[in-house]
């Protein structure tokens, strides 16, 4: 019995090094045609071969439209921007980038915060601050939000009690209405995606939840804010025909939730 005991382990082991140090996956969403895009979010800093090459390459054989990164391009911790600047380069020579700020990027400590920002600017990518970007896909005009938001939805006091929330009215403070046509809203957190919806965009793009890190028969395990069992970790959810998409990442230790790109077609 011992020796089976061992080898279980054993093989969890080697699966948890395969799924953390190697594996890369495409997760496909079909809700129409006419536009690709490619979602990438939570990196947190891993690299996927040499300057990213493999995920770069992944996301070129695509061939998207625009590109979306929904935050957390780098952790707070972060000294070192340049494999970050690398890869938006990359992303840069396939199709138009779009970035947000996660809350591991809202957290970059004062001294690096200029530092922080002054990569972005250099690469050409729009990084959206709680502002708007028009993009013409053949005939179709996309309205792209991005959403910076209060970093006490995330952490409060030094702490996860009590967390701030996002409603409608908080959007429509920070982003103005929701427009007329086809609004697109990039916005780290997806805990709020019913008032996404109501706010008006009719696709929200998301992460932050890394698939719950832990997925155990398609249910995520444990959210970042040390919550058990947190709601939409992972996939497509609707309201009212309104959608938030949320993507496990690519980063951080995870298992039975292998990193992801998601490349949708609307």
């Amino acid at each position: 019995m011992i020796y089976l005991v061992i080898a279980v382990i054993v093989v969890f082991a080697i699966y948890a090094v395969y799924e953390n140090v190697f594996c890369l996956t495409v997760r496909y969403e079909r809700f129409g045609s006419g536009v690709k895009i490619a979602h990438v979010s939570d990196l947190h800093h891993r690299k996927f071969g040499k300057d990213n090459i493999k995920l770069i390459n992944k996301i070129k054989s695509e061939n998207p439209d625009l590109i979306i990164v929904s935050g957390d391009l780098i952790t707070r911790y972060d000294t070192d921007y340049s494999p970050a600047e690398t890869l938006l380069k990359g992303l840069h020579e396939i199709a138009p980038v779009y970035v947000i700020y996660g809350n591991h990027e809202q957290s970059v400590p004062k001294e690096r915060r200029a530092q922080l920002g002054a990569m972005f600017a250099r690469d050409h990518q729009m990084v959206l601050k709680n502002s708007c970007v028009e993009l013409l896909v053949g005939e179709r005009l996309l309205k792209i939000y991005g959403l910076l938001d209060n970093y006490e939805i995330y952490k409060k006091n030094g702490g996860y009690r009590d967390l701030d929330v996002i409603t409608e009215k908080d959007l429509e403070k920070l982003l103005g209405k929701c427009p007329e046509g086809e609004v697109l809203l990039i916005a780290h957190n997806p805990f709020f995606g019913e008032e996404y919806a109501k706010w008006g965009a009719k696709y929200t793009f998301s992460g932050h939840v890394h698939g719950g890190s832990l997925r155990l028969f398609g249910k995520a395990m444990l959210s970042p804010e040390r919550s058990f069992f947190p709601k939409y970790s992972k996939g497509v959810f609707d309201f009212d025909g309104k959608k938030l998409l949320v993507s496990a990442g690519l980063g951080k230790l995870r298992l039975f939730n292998p990193p992801e790109i998601v490349i949708y077609e609307i």
